[in-house]
């Protein structure tokens, strides 16, 4: 469990004690201790010189142990020799640090020697997030996001979420090639500069997510399958081999590394990436539980009242069962949210017109499955997909609050796999752009932001590696133009030779968002001030009363046009009309009108009186809270 060391009465260290891997002691030693079931024998080798041999269990179950004089920031890695591959040497798979890249020595930590400075900091409530999604890399590693964070709390930003950062092969990568999920990679710092860019984010009252990856291993420094069953034959994922939850050691594995990060680094929430693929659904629910528990017997050690911790989703199942939207005390087995990626394709169908792959879901009626996702979260609730050749998808999530989806018109995701990485400013009409950023910000959903979407960053957004081996990095290269190759404006082989190269220093640098400093001038300073007014918005009339609100009503009210309302928990009515087409609506506009007492909480330009006048303006917002009756 979590070890809290008070220092004196202004600090205190976080320690969380693993099963596994190196856990220093103090007084100069450390205990090493290995899950190695298909190793005959094991040793840790220190600072390339002293090897000491590790004893085997006595229960015969595969594990691996032993203490012994070592202090901390001692480099080792483990030699076994495999009744597979012979003698290997490895590094330690629970590394809480690497002294290189993921097939270099691991490195001994003291994990209470970062003085934590925020001692007061219990979280946020789920209502309150506002999320900014970020590639940690590309804002200049631990240090360079920790610089950003005062502007992005002035903005009105309440949580940030870092891509993985647990140590990938190379110096940049997305983060979901990562092999070694217990080490920060050293590309972007040290484990104190991580500790103190969250300790930054707490003093400026912001939460810090980390996007975690429990699906799969990266192809490259991934020695488990060498020493331990950790993988089925039987089937695979998309990126790799399947992990085998069924086995306790493990299911255990990850859920410890679940509850290292959010113990020992104090990360406030944790957004699971690509929960589909994981072979045992019930371990999701396990997770979530154990979670729960080991916080509120944290909040016991601690003796302050409960901290916030909250559990995110990305599934592509829709799977409403598993969440709750932050509603009760201690959930159990369930997560505040899922990513709403149905919400993302509607929205990205009607600002752009694109109906190619997965948007092909939502090329018909877009306008009422737009209203489906404000009155019920998922579009999907059990349809067929046709893009799936009509096979069903989705839970019904009818019963949910609106805090139950994340929402979001751009992430690393929809930009980054795209051929050209673009994002929707080189897609879309900006002032249609515009209204679908306010209705995203002021809707009930949780809202979230992609890295420069705040100012409207033109630059694109690229997948890129790093790969050192050729044939891995040609792997890549190739796998991108084949599945690009499917698509019409592809057809030419000189159009794929123009893609960039994923494994590309330059594709990682174009992929740099440029700096916009807040008082600029110009396109990025209306982009600022405008993202600013509608957080202040969200901030003041709406998130306080977020807790307990139930949608009452959408409905499609012209080809790209919607009218949503929700009640409040003052028992107020948010209503918002919203019109992302190029066109005018004049029909179907008699329900619309603003009762007496309304106040407009926000008029993109002259849509009240438009509405008076019976016309919903092209590019149009409305945003107004009836009182309560």
């Amino acid at each position: 469990m979590n070890s809290l060391v008070p220092l004196h009465p202004n600090n205190v260290r976080f320690h969380y004690k693993l099963p596994f891997g190196a856990e220093y002691q103090g007084s100069g030693r450390t205990r090493f201790r290995l899950w190695a079931p298909l190793a005959k024998t094991a040793a840790v080798e220190l600072d390339g010189q002293r090897r000491v041999p590790m004893a085997p269990s006595e229960s015969g179950d595969g594990w691996f142990e032993v203490e012994t004089e070592c202090e901390a920031l001692t480099q080792y890695r483990y030699v076994l020799m495999s009744q597979i591959d012979g003698e290997i040497k490895v590094p330690d798979p629970a590394s809480r640090c690497q002294a290189g890249d993921v097939h270099a020595d691991s490195v001994v930590i003291d994990a209470s020697a970062y003085e934590w400075q925020t001692l007061d900091w219990r979280g946020r409530p789920w209502h309150e997030t506002v999320l900014y999604e970020l590639h940690v890399g590309a804002l200049g590693g631990f240090a360079g996001v920790m610089q950003r964070l005062p502007e992005l709390a002035e903005l009105g930003i309440t949580a940030v979420e870092l891509m993985p950062v647990s140590e990938f092969p190379g110096a940049y990568n997305w983060g979901y090639d990562g092999v070694l999920p217990y080490a920060p990679d050293a590309s972007y710092g040290t484990p104190e500069q991580l500790k103190q860019l969250i300790d930054t984010a707490h003093d400026l009252g912001m939460m810090v997510f980390l996007d975690v990856v429990y699906n799969h291993f990266g192809p490259d420094g991934n020695y488990l399958a060498s020493y331990a069953p950790f993988f089925r034959s039987d089937t695979a994922t998309p990126w790799g081999q399947t992990i085998d939850f069924h086995r306790p050691e493990v299911a255990d594995f990850f859920a410890q590394n679940a509850l290292y990060w959010l113990q020992e680094y104090r990360f406030d929430g944790l957004r699971l990436d690509a929960v589909h693929a994981i072979c045992d659904q019930n371990w999701l629910r396990a997770l979530a539980e154990k979670v729960r528990t080991a916080i509120t017997l944290e909040d016991q050690e601690i003796g302050l009242e409960k901290r916030h911790v909250h559990l995110v989703l990305e599934h592509d199942g829709n799977a409403a069962s598993l969440l709750d939207g932050g509603a009760g005390k201690r959930r159990g087995g369930k997560y505040e949210a899922q990513w709403n990626d149905d919400g993302h394709h509607v929205l990205h169908v009607l600002l752009t017109g694109e109906t190619g792959g997965y948007y092909a879901d939502y090329a018909i009626q877009p306008a009422e499955k737009l209203a489906r996702c404000l009155r019920e979260g998922f579009i999907y609730q059990g349809e067929p997909s046709p893009y799936r050749d009509n096979e069903t998808r989705g839970e019904s999530s009818v019963e949910l609050p609106p805090t139950a989806f994340v929402l979001f018109l751009q992430n690393h995701d929809q930009i980054g796999n795209r051929a050209r990485g673009e994002r929707l400013t080189a897609l879309a009409d900006p002032a249609a752009l515009r209204a679908a950023q306010a209705l995203l910000l002021l809707s009930p959903q949780i809202p979230m932001l992609f890295m420069g979407e705040e100012y409207g960053a033109a630059q694109s957004f690229y997948y890129f590696t790093s790969h050192a081996d050729d044939k891995l990095a040609e792997a890549v290269r190739s796998g991108r133009r084949k599945e690009f190759s499917r698509f019409p404006e592809f057809s030419d082989p000189a159009a794929l030779d123009a893609l960039p190269d994923p494994n590309s220093f330059s594709t990682f640098m174009a992929s740099i968002p440029e700096p916009v400093a807040p008082e600029e001038d110009g396109s990025a300073g209306q982009w600022m001030g405008w993202c600013y007014r509608l957080l202040m918005i969200r901030r003041e009339a709406i998130t306080p009363f977020l807790p307990g609100a139930v949608a009452l009503d959408a409905q499609a009210i012209g080809p790209a046009a919607v009218y949503a309302r929700w009640r409040l928990n003052n028992a107020t009515v948010l209503c918002i009309t919203v019109n992302l087409g190029k066109q005018a609506v004049n029909e179907s506009l008699d329900t619309l009108a603003t009762p007496a007492g309304a106040d407009v909480l926000f008029d993109s330009g002259g849509v009240l009186d438009a509405l008076a006048g019976g016309v919903l303006p092209p590019h149009s917002i409305l945003v107004i809270m009836e009182a309560a009756r």
